[in-house]
């Protein structure tokens, strides 16, 4: 059986430069080069779950985000930029492949024939269901060695870095 090491990727990454320059506290190089690596580890498995589904993570995102936006599962397309933090361009290229493959359409609102309405097909609103439960899945998994106290822990600590940067990004 083999046994799995104490010490991952970034710790042979910080062992290095503390033989090259031990003047420098490399320690946050520990945190960031860490939140890093599982991000690309995390999208590399998440890529894999929703490769059943014939869905790119892009996809996913735009089909859970009309799913979460709840009935009748439509958005104007700027909701969903904003949404998704994209470029209006980049949604505009989204859509047309998501409608494309028919999981999503675009309707005119009935309350003004001028705003465009992103909306969830019958066969996208099954699709989309079946993926976050395999996501939901995927992640309970990748996420099964922390406590729940540890997971209360990692998503406050998360938080705040993560408003820390956001603040940083409207300067």
């Amino acid at each position: 059986m083999k046994r799995r090491s104490t010490q991952d990727h970034v710790d042979h990454i910080l062992e290095q430069w503390h033989r090259q320059r031990p003047d420098l506290d490399v320690s946050p190089m520990g945190i960031i080069g860490r939140i890093s690596r599982a991000e690309r580890l995390i999208d590399s498995r998440m890529k894999a779950v929703s490769l059943p589904f014939q869905l790119e993570r892009w996809g996913f995102d735009v089909l859970a985000t009309l799913r979460r936006a709840g009935e009748p599962y439509h958005l104007t397309p700027t909701q969903l930029f904003q949404s998704l933090m994209l470029t209006s361009g980049a949604i505009t290229n989204r859509i047309d492949r998501l409608e494309e493959a028919g999981w999503v359409e675009r309707l005119l609102d009935p309350s003004d024939r001028r705003v465009v309405l992103v909306s969830l097909t019958r066969s996208g609103l099954r699709l989309i269901d079946r993926a976050v439960a395999a996501h939901m899945e995927a992640e309970e998994d990748m996420l099964a060695p922390f406590s729940t106290q540890d997971r209360e822990k990692l998503v406050a600590l998360l938080r705040t870095l993560v408003l820390r940067l956001e603040a940083d990004d409207t300067r």
